[in-house]
C-alpha cells in the first residue's frame, strides 16, 4: 500500500481546514490535505454561501412582486414570475466559482490535495480510501477538521419529503407547501426564503419562542415580518412523526392535543452535529466533551501534535470561528506563541430582518457580575434606513458602567449582516463607549446608528 509523509496531514477542506493549509503553504510548510465530498466543505457547496444566494433571490422576487401591487417608489412592474431552474443554476455557478478558487490557492500555496476518505489509525497515521485506492499517510502533525452534518430528528429519518438544509438548497422547484422543524437561524433563513418564494410555509418549534438562542427585544421584528409574510409560526409544539399516509407532519401541542400539516416537504433543521463517522476516534486517545473533541485555547487536543478545528470542537458552530481556529493553528505549528479568543465573533441571522450580536447580551453581562449601561438606536430615526425603506429594528450597545468599556453590540435590521466587521473591531480593539462616539461616521449610513447607540449609553444622544 502507497505510503506517503508529509509534515502536516489535515483531514477537512471545509472552511477550517481548507484555511489552515493555505497558511501552512504560505508559512513553507509541507501540508496534505484530505477531503472526501467537496473543496470548501459545507459551508461553501450546501451551507453560508448557496443559502445566502437563495435568500437574495427570494428577496429579489418578493420585492418584485410586493412593486407590483404598489407604486411606492413611482415604480411601476407587471407582476413577476420566478424561473426556479435558472434560479439554482445562478446559485450552483457561484458555488462552482468559488469552489475553483479555493483549489487554485491552494495549489499556489504548494498544498497537496487527496480525494478520498480518511480514518485515523494512530495520532501520526491515516488511511485514505481514494478512487485510485487505499494510500497511508503519516505526518508529524495532524488537524482534524471534518465538520458537522444535519442533525436528524429520531421521529423523522431523513428521505422522501423529509429533508435536511443540504437537500432543501438543491431543490429542483419551489414546494407549495413546507413545513419547517426548527426555528433557529437555520430553519428561519430557508422558511423565510421559501415563503418570499411563494410556498406556504408553517414553522413548528419545541420552545415558546423563535430564535431562542437570542433575546426577545432581537427576535421580535423578525417575528413580526414572519407573520406579514404568512409565516405560520407553531411555538412549544413538537413533532411527533409522519401521518399514516406519509403526506403529513403530525404534531403536539403544549396541552397534548394534535395536528397533522400537509407538506410537500418537511425541512428538518433542529442543529447539526460533528461529522465524526468513519474518522477512527477510537483508535485516539482524545479527550471529549459529549461528542466534541475537547480542546484547549490554542485547539490542542488531548494527544500531542493532534489539533482540532471549527465545529467537531462544539459551539459557536460558524465557519469564521472555524477559519479564525485554522490560521492560529498554522502558526503554533510554525513555532508562532498564538491562543484563541472567543469574545469577538460575531453571530449572524441571515433572517428578515437580520440578526447581529458580538459579545455579551445585557442578561449575559449582568450574569457575569457587570454593572452596565444600554441603550439602543432605532432605524426609524436613522436617515439612510428611512432611504432604504428598512425603519425596522436598531442597534444596542452595553457597556461597563465605570470604564465604560463596550461588553456586547446587538443588532436587528435589513443589511446589518455588512456591520458586523465594525462591531467585532471595536470589542477586539478594546473601545470604550468614547472611541465609538469620537469617530466620525459617514452620513448617510445604517452605520451611524451604532455611533447613535454610544452617545446615547453615554446620555449624549443626538438624534433621539
Amino acid at each position: 500500500m502507497p505510503e506517503i509523509r508529509t509534515k502536516v496531514l489535515i483531514i477537512g477542506g471545509g472552511p477550517g481546514g481548507y484555511v489552515t493549509a493555505i497558511r501552512l503553504g504560505q508559512l513553507g510548510i509541507a501540508t496534505m490535505l484530505v477531503e472526501r465530498a467537496w473543496l470548501g466543505g459545507t459551508c461553501l457547496n450546501v451551507g453560508c454561501i448557496p443559502s445566502k444566494a437563495l435568500i437574495h433571490a427570494a428577496e429579489a422576487f418578493e420585492q418584485a412582486v410586493h412593486q407590483a401591487g404598489t407604486d411606492r417608489y413611482g415604480i411601476r412592474v407587471e407582476r413577476p414570475s420566478i424561473d426556479f431552474g435558472r434560479t439554482m443554476e445562478w446559485k450552483d455557478g457561484i458555488v462552482g466559482r468559488l469552489k475553483g478558487g479555493v483549489a487554485a490557492l491552494l495549489k499556489k500555496h504548494g498544498v497537496k490535495t487527496l480525494a478520498g476518505h480518511a480514518t485515523m489509525l494512530d495520532g501520526k497515521t491515516a488511511r485514505v480510501e481514494s478512487d485510485t485506492g487505499p494510500q497511508v499517510i503519516k505526518a508529524e502533525h495532524v488537524v482534524l477538521a471534518t465538520g458537522s452534518v444535519p442533525a436528524p430528528l429520531t421521529a423523522l429519518p431523513f428521505g422522501g419529503r423529509v429533508i435536511s438544509s443540504s437537500e432543501a438548497l438543491s431543490l429542483s422547484d419551489v414546494p407549495q407547501r413546507l413545513v419547517v422543524v426548527g426555528a433557529g437561524y437555520i430553519g428561519l433563513e430557508l422558511g423565510t426564503a421559501f415563503a418570499k418564494l411563494g410556498s406556504k410555509v408553517t414553522v413548528v418549534e419545541a420552545e415558546d419562542r423563535i430564535l431562542p438562542a437570542y433575546d426577545t427585544e432581537l427576535t421580535r421584528p423578525v417575528a413580526r415580518r414572519l407573520g406579514a409574510l404568512g409565516v405560520e409560526m407553531l411555538a412549544a409544539t413538537r413533532a411527533r412523526g409522519l401521518s399514516p399516509d406519509g403526506e403529513a407532519l403530525v404534531v403536539e401541542f403544549a396541552g397534548g392535543t394534535e395536528r397533522r400539516l400537509p407538506a410537500d416537504k418537511i425541512l428538518v433543521a433542529i442543529g447539526r452535529r460533528p461529522c465524526t463517522e468513519g474518522l477512527g476516534l477510537d483508535q485516539l486517545d482524545l479527550g471529549m466533551d459529549g461528542a466534541f473533541i475537547r480542546i484547549d485555547e490554542r485547539c490542542a487536543t488531548s494527544m500531542r501534535n493532534v489539533w482540532a478545528i471549527g465545529d467537531l470542537t462544539g459551539e459557536p458552530m460558524l465557519a469564521h470561528r472555524a477559519m479564525a481556529q485554522g490560521e492560529m493553528v498554522a502558526e503554533i505549528i510554525a513555532g508562532q506563541r498564538r491562543a484563541f479568543d472567543k469574545v469577538a465573533i460575531p453571530a449572524i441571522c441571515f433572517t428578515d430582518p437580520e440578526v447581529v450580536t458580538v459579545g455579551l447580551s445585557p442578561e449575559k453581562a449582568r450574569k457575569a457580575g457587570h454593572e452596565i449601561r444600554v441603550a439602543s438606536f432605532p432605524f426609524q430615526a436613522n436617515g439612510r434606513a428611512l432611504t432604504l425603506g428598512a425603519e425596522e429594528g436598531f442597534v444596542r450597545v452595553t457597556a461597563r458602567a465605570d470604564n465604560h468599556l463596550i461588553l456586547g453590540i446587538d443588532a436587528v435590521g435589513q443589511g446589518i449582516a455588512e456591520l458586523s466587521a465594525a462591531f467585532g473591531l471595536a470589542l477586539e480593539m478594546g473601545a470604550r463607549l468614547e472611541d465609538i462616539a469620537g469617530t466620525i461616521h459617514a452620513h448617510p449610513t445604517l452605520g451611524e446608528a451604532f455611533h447613535e447607540a454610544s452617545l446615547r449609553t453615554l446620555g449624549e444622544a443626538l438624534h433621539i
